[in-house]
């Protein structure tokens, strides 16, 4: 993750005063880091991720960075196994760096998750310029490009797509 990236994560977390944020691929925690920067200082931050070993790194870069135990809750699995079985409404940010191939699922999921007025970010999307090269494509970044579509025709999203790192696609639900 760039630090523009992060840094804009922390923005996005801070603006909806976010106390409880689902997080779909932890990695080694700099975007879980970031995110709790942003957080109100009672929040929550629930990261799930198929690996258990890039969690065990994120729990301890956590505790590094001087954010106490309760401030994290580690859920191993698939997103789309585990995101079901998290509250409907009851989330004020959703972060997705999972499966790319998955994020028009997690955008669907995201809509459940989130309180109106919530947000949802998406990171990658640029897919390295791809996106937007008009020369064949790879499966990953032709769904990408139905993400961004989809999010900006919908009733239910105000969006914008920034261009930090490599696109962190952003939409608030109504």
């Amino acid at each position: 993750m760039s630090p523009g990236t992060g840094a804009a994560l922390r923005l996005l977390a801070a603006t909806v005063e976010a106390k409880a944020v689902a997080e779909i691929g932890t990695g080694c925690g700099v975007s879980g880091i970031h995110l709790l920067h942003g957080m109100r200082s009672d929040g929550v931050l629930t990261t799930v991720d198929p690996e258990p070993e890039h969690q065990q790194f994120a729990r301890q870069a956590f505790r590094d960075a001087g954010f106490a135990a309760n401030r994290s809750r580690f859920i191993p699995g698939r997103a789309l196994e585990v995101l079901p079985r998290l509250a409907d409404a009851g989330y004020d940010l959703v972060f997705c760096d999972g499966d790319r191939l998955e994020y028009q699922d997690y955008l669907a999921e995201s809509l459940r998750l989130l309180r109106p007025g919530g947000l949802v970010a998406f990171e990658g999307v640029f897919a390295n310029g791809r996106t937007v090269d008009s020369g064949p494509q790879p499966t990953e970044v032709l769904r990408l490009r139905e993400l961004v579509r989809a999010v900006r025709e919908s009733q239910e999203l105000v969006s914008s797509l920034l261009p930090v790192g490599d696109g962190l696609l952003c939409a608030v639900k109504r």
